[in-house]
């Protein structure tokens, strides 16, 4: 009988591009078996800026993994090469930005429906910010400006995301409201530090890189109002830990 594939992905509420700990990037790559995993890093949702690719790359280039990088902006891989590059990957790692322009370019260059069959196939989605929101079925974004609900997303893990739970004035109090009214489904509030990996649709680990993040399951509780439950999340340490002075 032929094995199925674990589905996984994993919201990050860090990583390269907001510290320099890599805490959270090393604890994407333990959850691969692969010796040296292949972990693509697609920029979209930022316009493929050069700047983040760079970060990406000086990040990822000394750990035990073969980085690279998927441009849509200036595309160079035909429809065949682009599914042959996606689908060999270990890991997707996916950039921060706008969440409304990452699925529409996402869905003009048919990448959506690749990711869904890489996802079916095992490989690790995961992503910071926009790169957290569009695997939900809607999530909390500034795409249009104001804070506001988008309905909108891949649909990978059922429910809504709220990245910059605890960092971005509005977010909290927006968040909920769109939870309470049913403007989106209920889901996940992602605190900066925190890293939450879902295989199967379930949560089945919760992380933080900073004692005082949580991850929080927000639902409606009936009476216009939420319900806001903090999670336990394992604290991350460093791997090698600097010796203690003779």
């Amino acid at each position: 009988m032929a094995v199925v594939p674990e589905r996984r992905l994993a919201l990050l509420g860090g990583g390269f591009s907001t510290e320099d700990d890599g805490l959270l990037d090393d604890w994407v790559l333990d959850q691969v078996r692969t010796p040296r995993p292949k972990v693509c890093f697609v920029p979209t949702a930022s316009g493929d800026a050069p700047a983040y690719v760079e970060r990406f790359l000086a990040a990822f280039r000394s750990r035990p993994c073969e980085p690279g990088v998927l441009h849509l902006f200036r595309r160079e891989l035909d429809d065949d090469a682009l599914r042959s590059f996606l689908l060999s990957q270990d890991v997707v790692y996916v950039g921060g930005g706008n969440t409304a322009n990452l699925l529409a370019v996402w869905r003009a260059h048919g990448v959506d429906r690749l990711l869904r069959e890489a996802f079916d196939r095992g490989t690790l989605l995961c992503g910071i910010s926009a790169g957290a929101n569009c695997w939900a079925e809607g999530s909390h974004t500034d795409s249009f400006g104001p804070l506001t609900h988008l309905p909108d997303g891949l649909s990978l893990l059922p429910g809504s995301v709220c990245p910059h739970y605890d960092s971005e004035s509005g977010r909290r109090s927006s968040y909920r409201a769109a939870v309470a009214t049913r403007a989106l489904p209920a889901g996940w509030a992602v605190e900066d530090g925190v890293g939450a990996l879902f295989t199967n649709g379930r949560l089945t680990d919760s992380v933080t890189r900073t004692p005082q993040a949580r991850l929080y399951r927000m639902a409606p509780d009936g009476n216009d109002s939420v319900e806001e439950q903090a999670l336990p999340c394992r604290l991350l340490a460093a791997a090698h830990q600097p010796s203690a002075p003779a």
